[in-house]
């Protein structure tokens, strides 16, 4: 059975997905097969095949398992708001168990890595009184976190692994993002969140053009989270 994680973020617009592309990535050029699932997503573009995400797709385009559109991204909304806002706008009961479904086909598909990404960060709201973190908690997922660097970043990194592991879960590793390269005392900021995240990290992703999946996995060690 091959590894699978659930990856989240710090908040939203941090770069989860860019991440996410590269660790798939780092997985392929160590010879892993991969798998991925982004089981929600707003802000989708209508096209002839249907509804489209833009992260969605980039997950689908580091997968090397034959899986159809549909298979990770399974739930899609076109307009660009809260998944669970959108939801109700198109009268579709976003429940865990809608979630946990079809990601648990793409898990059963057994790849060696297999990613599942969230949509923002840890506590997004789903029907009800659900949040997004139910999934993974009912998946049984460890978790990595995208941590986008700037400021503030440090509150937001500690209260979301404090959240996750009080969720029962294992914090498996760390991403730092560097979404704000001007962010003053970089190196002192970095140096606080390895000290006080209660995982190893990852890699420093620094703000790169076109987000490149190739040029992110070379700063990505994967070597924490494989056996």
């Amino acid at each position: 059975m091959g590894q699978a994680f659930f990856v989240t973020g710090t908040d939203t617009e941090i770069g989860k997905t860019t991440i996410a592309a590269g660790l798939l990535r780092a997985a392929r050029q160590r010879g892993l097969s991969t798998a991925a699932a982004k089981p929600v997503a707003s802000g989708c573009e209508r096209t002839a095949a249907g509804l489209r995400n833009e992260d969605a797709l980039a997950l689908l385009g580091e997968c090397s398992l034959p899986l159809r559109y549909e298979q990770v991204n399974p739930i899609a909304f076109e307009p660009p708001i809260a998944p669970h806002l959108a939801a109700r706008e198109a009268g579709v009961a976003l429940t865990v168990e809608a979630l946990a479904e079809p990601v648990r086909a793409v898990l059963a598909l057994g790849a060696d890595f297999t990613l599942v990404e969230g949509a923002g960060g840890w506590r997004v709201p789903l029907a009800g009184s659900a949040s997004l973190s139910d999934l993974p908690i009912a998946l049984g997922l460890p978790v990595i976190l995208v941590v986008g660097v700037r400021l503030g970043c440090i509150n937001h990194a500690l209260l979301s692994a404090e959240a996750i592991r009080r969720d029962g879960l294992e914090l498996a590793g760390w991403v730092a993002n560097l979404v704000d390269p001007q962010t003053s005392r970089l190196e002192d900021n970095l140096a606080t969140l390895g000290e006080r995240l209660p995982a190893p990290c990852l890699g420093h992703v620094p703000r790169l053009p076109g987000a490149d999946a190739g040029a992110v996995a070379a700063c990505l060690d994967l070597a924490a989270l494989l056996p």
